[in-house]
């Protein structure tokens, strides 16, 4: 057995031991970072004093690439990348090649060999059944967003009903619970079908509020110095008003995506007091950059939604502060470094963030004073899991907080009545550390952060009461 002795539970400030089943012998490491030595009894006991225990960091939007983009990323090394994170949930967003609408894959098509080739008719079913085809084992839990239109081409709505009468009355181990056409707003012609199917299948619209036809960076004193096609602010703006409308006419629950601008948080705050079924996240990057960014950083920063003003960048911390925002997402987004280095112009969207988001948040949100360390927990994980539709681990109630005792307690995870259900992060909250992409478990590098000084590291990942990642 493994023994975390004197750690803190996050949101009691209680310290207790924590043992977990099984050895050291399998989980990930980083780089050159070797596992702690067992005993002469077999058992590693782990010195945890100024550790903090908490749920594991859940994350609503991220991009695996798997399949037909695996040069980018794959399911392994994603879930990789997020178990060095502290992530124990991650929800896989739709544009995989095939898109993952639960369409029969056609030979021949991008992507299509690699479904294909494991006996699979369709994407879901690939993710699905990703672990016993490939044979590995995943450090991570995931569900998986299911597209909005039929190839995320805007034209037909996906069929949801097909989709979750698949799942209906079955123990699914990786079950579609949300809809999105990430990467693109649903169009106005299919938003009201759309949102019916949704609604109808017990799921939510996860929209990427942001539509622009030109445009490579945020439009202000930036995108002008360099002489390239800005993004207006309101391409946000639109898409959130005009989706609130639609949340406010079908009662469908709708989240926003990577939420970036002050006027979209004037407007979502409105929504939530009129009570409407609307949530929505932001992302480290909108959180710590600005579009000036993009003088230093050049196509690693860039983005869509694009990096926006400081004021905006501001707007975002201020909401975050307020409660207007409910959690913090990744957008984790690989590319490959040649992908990024072909220039601004030509380079795609996105940059990775699982492996250094919380060090991010840390520094940016808790060390400059405007949230608690609890609180960024809460915005990291506690959320995101109730958003899909899952139970965060309850370490408190693990412990039966009810119970008189004046000694210090023992979280015993090989008693407790449902290990398998028990997720856990593992973190130092003081610890200061450099970015360095080169040591990420992802297989992409398509960061600006690196080089960054931050503050509070994910140590341990703990997927089903056992070990899957350690820096201890």
């Amino acid at each position: 057995m493994i023994t975390l002795h004197d750690v803190r539970v996050w949101d009691t400030g209680e310290v207790i031991d924590l043992v977990l089943p099984g050895t050291v012998d399998h989980p990930l490491t980083d780089p050159d970072t070797p596992l702690p030595a067992a005993g002469a009894d077999g058992d590693v006991r782990i010195d945890a004093t100024g550790l903090t225990v908490a749920p594991g960091l859940a994350d609503p939007h991220v991009h695996f690439r798997d399949p037909g983009q695996t040069a980018k990323e794959t399911m392994v090394s994603g879930c990789a990348a997020a178990a060095s994170g502290g992530y124990t949930n991650v929800l896989i967003m739709p544009n995989t090649v095939p898109a993952m609408d639960g369409e029969p894959v056609a030979a021949g098509g991008p992507g299509a060999d690699e479904v294909l080739a494991m006996g699979r008719g369709d994407v879901i079913d690939f993710l699905r059944h990703y672990e016993q085809d490939h044979g590995v084992a995943l450090p991570v839990a995931y569900d998986l967003c299911v597209c909005a239109s039929k190839g995320r081409a805007g034209g037909e709505p996906t069929d949801l009903a097909g989709v979750v009468a698949r799942q209906r009355g079955r123990a699914v181990e990786h079950p579609v619970t949300a809809v999105s056409d990430d990467g693109s707003a649903v169009p106005d012609a299919i938003l009201d079908e759309v949102l019916r199917r949704v609604k109808d299948a017990g799921l939510y619209l996860i929209e990427h509020c942001e539509h622009h036809d030109t445009g490579f960076i945020n439009e202000g004193p930036v995108s002008r110095r360099l002489g390239l096609p800005g993004i207006p602010e309101d391409t946000e703006l639109r898409i959130v008003a005009r989706d609130i409308e639609a949340a406010r006419r079908t009662g469908t629950h709708v989240h926003f995506q990577h939420v970036s601008t002050a006027g979209s948080f004037e407007a979502i705050r409105r929504a939530k007091a009129e009570g409407l079924p609307i949530t929505c996240e932001t992302a480290p990057h909108y959180i710590a950059l600005s579009d000036e960014a993009i003088l230093e950083y050049g196509p690693l920063a860039k983005m869509n939604p694009p990096l926006r003003s400081a004021a905006d960048r501001q707007a975002v911390i201020a909401a975050i502060a307020d409660g207007t925002v409910d959690l913090i997402a990744t957008d984790h987004a690989p590319h490959t470094m040649d992908e990024k280095n072909a220039g601004l112009e030509a380079a795609p969207n996105g940059i990775i963030g699982l492996e250094c988001a919380y060090g991010v948040c840390h520094r940016e949100l808790v060390d400059g004073g405007y949230i608690s360390e609890r609180r960024l927990i809460e915005l990291m994980a506690v959320a995101p899991m109730r958003l899909m539709g899952h139970t965060p681990t309850d370490v408190a109630g693990l412990l039966n907080t009810g119970s008189a005792c004046a000694t210090k307690r023992t979280l015993d995870l090989r008693r407790v009545e449902h290990p398998e259900s028990v997720n856990l992060a593992i973190l130092d909250t003081a610890r200061a550390w450099t970015v360095d992409p080169e040591r990420f478990h992802s297989k992409a590098r398509n960061t600006p952060f690196g080089g960054w000084r931050v503050t509070g590291r994910p140590m341990a990942t703990i997927i089903g009461s056992r070990l899957v990642f350690s820096r201890l």
